[in-house]
């Protein structure tokens, strides 16, 4: 699966970690000793990663980056800055501000009605007036369990539907249905986001996809954006594998087995891959008011938690109460598909955003690095 609840908690405990203010030091040197303590502290565990990369988002952009470790567990060749990471459930924050960014359009409306979104669907009463919001909020109704279940995980691979007509089969399962949790209540869920995935569908008449290219990665010049496990790396190269499970026994996944990733009907929830420059530029949306590419007021609401029970979240990102190093509240969010591991975290008011990522699924050396990166920043 993509992020799950122990996830959601390692990210928020992160940011949490990240109490005193940093230290004025803002040196590469001090960067690179922050990444090499991370990486170090995990070695002589099952957990140690096998490549960490980690990196420094400024409103001017990349300001620092580092990796050390190996593409392939046993191998030698050295992971580099120009290999493709996978970004798991982080690529929930790029599906709710593609959903933004048509709503800025006209071409749809935060709280348009679900039977406008899917005209021609059978909708349970219980769904009235919930919205998209609700959706990217985790705070619809929906849990995985009933959306999706091992069912879909052990047949999607082999199903013969397009992406969009398998996305559009689950959101007809579950609006076809009562929801299966109380609304309001926040319940994390890759099943919103498959559904939020459709509905972009249905307002572009193009899979989701393609319009992440056409309205995220091309716009914002993310040109090594893609989706599904990484292939080549930006010049063309080898890249990193993701692997799977701990210790002696992980096992390094080829991109070209189907099991190197999630279903890709999954995509809207989780699929997406790209630098560490690219993910950076991404960041940039939300430390430069939308950057240009959004508006100020739009890259607000996606900021601001939904009312209502459970985890302060907003659409596609966790949002906790600022620190004395953060000027302001954070966003925060952790993603794997258990074969990598990536974590962020905005500082939108000290201008400044911090990334770890790992090419296996235990991220405690991800989430570790990001203590380290805070106090190497100056406040």
């Amino acid at each position: 699966m993509t992020l799950n609840r122990r996830n959601v908690m390692a990210a928020g405990a992160a940011a949490a970690l990240l109490g005193a203010r940093p230290a004025a030091a803002r040196t590469a040197a001090a960067y690179d000793a922050a990444l090499d303590a991370a990486f170090a502290a995990q070695a002589p565990v099952a957990l140690a990663p096998v490549a960490l990369a980690g990196g420094v988002v400024t409103r001017e952009g990349l300001a620092w980056s580092g990796v050390r470790g190996v593409r392939r567990f046993g191998g030698n060749d050295a992971a580099t800055l120009d290999d493709r990471w996978h970004f798991g459930s982080n690529t929930k924050a790029m599906t709710a501000a593609l959903f933004a960014r048509l709503v800025e359009q006209g071409r749809t409306q935060w709280d348009a009605p679900l039977g406008e979104l899917f005209a021609g669907m059978t909708i349970d009463p219980g769904w009235d007036g919930t919205t998209m919001r609700d959706f990217m909020g985790h705070r619809a109704g929906v849990k995985d369990a009933a959306a999706l279940g091992m069912v879909f995980f052990m047949t999607a691979r082999d199903d013969p539907r397009s992406l969009p007509e398998q996305r559009a089969a689950v959101v007809e399962r579950v609006l076809g249905a009562p929801p299966s949790g109380p609304r309001g209540v926040y319940e994390y869920s890759n099943a919103d986001y498959m559904i939020v995935g459709a509905a972009i569908e249905r307002i572009t008449g193009a899979p989701w996809e393609e319009a992440m290219r056409a309205e995220v990665y091309g716009p914002l010049g993310l040109t090594t954006g893609g989706f599904g496990a990484p292939v080549h790396n930006a010049t063309g190269g080898a890249n990193a594998w993701g692997h799977r499970g701990v210790g002696a026994g992980r096992i390094a996944m080829d991109p070209a087995d189907p099991g190197a990733d999630n279903p890709l009907a999954l995509g809207p929830a989780g699929t997406s891959h790209m630098t560490m420059a690219d993910y950076a530029t991404w960041l940039g949306v939300f430390l430069n008011d939308g950057a240009g590419w959004l508006k100020s007021e739009t890259v607000a609401t996606l900021s601001t938690p939904l009312a209502g029970e459970g985890t302060p979240y907003g659409l596609g990102w966790i949002v906790l109460p600022g620190r004395a190093w953060s000027r302001g509240a954070i966003l925060t969010h952790d993603g794997s598909n258990t074969m990598w591991y990536a974590t962020a975290i905005v500082a939108p008011g000290l201008g400044a955003a911090f990334v770890g990522l790992t090419n296996q699924g235990e991220g405690a050396a991800a989430t570790g690095l990001m203590p380290g990166l805070v106090r190497a920043y100056a406040a």
